[in-house]
Parts: C-alpha cells; sequence; structure tokens
C-alpha cells in the first residue's frame, strides 16, 4: 500500500483508526467503500473529507427512492428536443445537445480521478444496487441514443453509505470493502466538539456530554440525538450564556437534540419521575 496516497482524516474530520484502515484498503483495492453507521456519524462528511484530505473533487449523488440506476448514468431530454423542434432554432438532428449526464455519467467522463458519493443507497429500491454492478465493475457504459460508449480514465474512488434501512444484496456487497462506523465514545465525542468549539470551557464540555450521553441512553427514543445535534445544542447554550452550572436543573434547550414529539415525550416522563438525565 506504498504506491497510493493515504488518507488520515482532516483538521475538520476526526477518524479512527479502523476507519482510515477501510479507506485506504479500500483506495488499494480500487473498490467501492460502503459505511454504514447511524445518522450523524459523519458518513456523508467522510466523503467529502476524502476528497478535501486528497485535495480531488467531489461528485454528490444523493439516493432517493425514486432513483434509478439509469439516471446515475445518463438521461435522453426528449421533452427539450421536442420544444426545440417546435420553437427552437437549433439543431435537432444532433442528439448529444440532448444527452444530459448523471452523477455516475459525470465521475466516468472526468478527465482526472475524483470522489463520487451515492449516498443513502438503502433509500432506492431493492433492484438499485444490482442495476449498479455492471456499471461499477466495468467503469464504462454505453449510450445507446448516440451509439457511443463513456470509459472511465481513471477509476474513481467511490464511497456508498448506508443507514442500515434496507438489506443490501450479497452480491452487492461481496464488490464493496465494508466499514460500519460506530458513535464516537465520549472522548472522541470531546475532541470532535473541540474541532467546532475549540474555546469552549472544560466544566461546559464535560456536564454538556453527560447530559448528551443520559440522553442518547434513554428507553424509548425513535431517534437518538446525533453528533451534529450535540454541536449545534452547545453553539445554542453559549450564545444564551448558559453554563454547567445551568445544566444541573435540566436541559435546555431540548428541541435542538430531539425531533420527534414522542422522544420528548419520554424524556418529560423520565425527568416527572425523579430519575433525571444525569
Amino acid at each position: 500500500m506504498s504506491d497510493f496516497q493515504r488518507f488520515r482524516g482532516t483538521d475538520r474530520y476526526l477518524t479512527s483508526s479502523g476507519l482510515e484502515s477501510a479507506v485506504n484498503c479500500a483506495l488499494a483495492l480500487e473498490r467501492p467503500l460502503l459505511v454504514r453507521g447511524e445518522p450523524g456519524t459523519g458518513k456523508t462528511m467522510l466523503a467529502e473529507s476524502i476528497a478535501a484530505g486528497l485535495s480531488l473533487k467531489l461528485i454528490h449523488w444523493p439516493v432517493k427512492s425514486t432513483t434509478r440506476a439509469q439516471d446515475g448514468l445518463y438521461v435522453y431530454d426528449t421533452v427539450a428536443r421536442l420544444y426545440d423542434s417546435r420553437f427552437g432554432d437549433g439543431d435537432v438532428r444532433d442528439i448529444k445537445h440532448y444527452i444530459r449526464l448523471g452523477a455516475l455519467g459525470e465521475a466516468f467522463a472526468a478527465p482526472s480521478r475524483l470522489v463520487l458519493l451515492i449516498d443513502e443507497i438503502d433509500k432506492a429500491d431493492l433492484e438499485f444496487p444490482n442495476d449498479l454492478l455492471h456499471e461499477l465493475d466495468r467503469m464504462r457504459f454505453h449510450i445507446s441514443e448516440t451509439k457511443e460508449e463513456v470509459v472511465a480514465k481513471e477509476r474513481p474512488i467511490v464511497i456508498i453509505t448506508s443507514n442500515a434501512e434496507k438489506e443490501l444484496p450479497d452480491a452487492f456487497l461481496r464488490r464493496c470493502v465494508f466499514h460500519f462506523i460506530e458513535f464516537p465514545d465520549r472522548e472522541l465525542m470531546a475532541r470532535i466538539v473541540r474541532v467546532h468549539h475549540p474555546t469552549l470551557e472544560t466544566k461546559l464540555l464535560e456536564r454538556a456530554l453527560q447530559s448528551f450521553y443520559a440522553l442518547r441512553d434513554t428507553n424509548g427514543l425513535r431517534k437518538k440525538p446525533s453528533t451534529s445535534e450535540l454541536i449545534d445544542w452547545i453553539a445554542a447554550l453559549r450564545r444564551a450564556g448558559l453554563g454547567s452550572k445551568d445544566l444541573d436543573a435540566g436541559m435546555p434547550f431540548l428541541g435542538v437534540l430531539l425531533k420527534r414529539e414522542q422522544d420528548l415525550l419520554a424524556v418529560a416522563e423520565r425527568t416527572a419521575g425523579g430519575r433525571g438525565l444525569g
């Protein structure tokens, strides 16, 4: 693994040795890196950090429930061609003008290596991952309307994220390097918070982390607060001029941390029962 650039995180994205190893293994094998973890563990930011750390362009392909693999390759804009044939003055005989490359198509057609993020792949139809296999393996695709083939000059670094909402096909998993991002422990979380709040006083940091992890341990939460929500919550505390002692009486601005009514009710019930949150 000495003949390629190694990823070691960035100043804004702190990594673990396991995550760095998974990224560098995917780089060496030239395989897609499939990253799973609960929302807020930095899966999307990982791709952004790999691009920044290796000084490469990033193409972001956010997957939706209606996304098709074909959308990532190219789309033939028949509507625009029909409009131009009636009202435009362009040459509608040249179909190339109406071919729109998708994120995957742009990555293959790029003149140099880049990072392609296929974000939240498990949101799409169950057949979506399998439909990508052929193109990801061959790094080329055919445009039937123009009889052209787009071939990648350099294999892009492909990062695929999943929230584990659906099981992915075995054939797809076999072609990926896999890494599960564990939720940060308190020590790593303190370092992450320091990146975003470098002047935060130590007592407030320690008390905020205590309350945050106690909140995450509350039974019955449908959506546990994530790293980004903790960072926002601390920002709210600081802007309100609150310190560590203010958290002894409770947790203000819970709406920054909890985003579901059921979760707010669960925390209120626990607090009313005298059990507190740390």
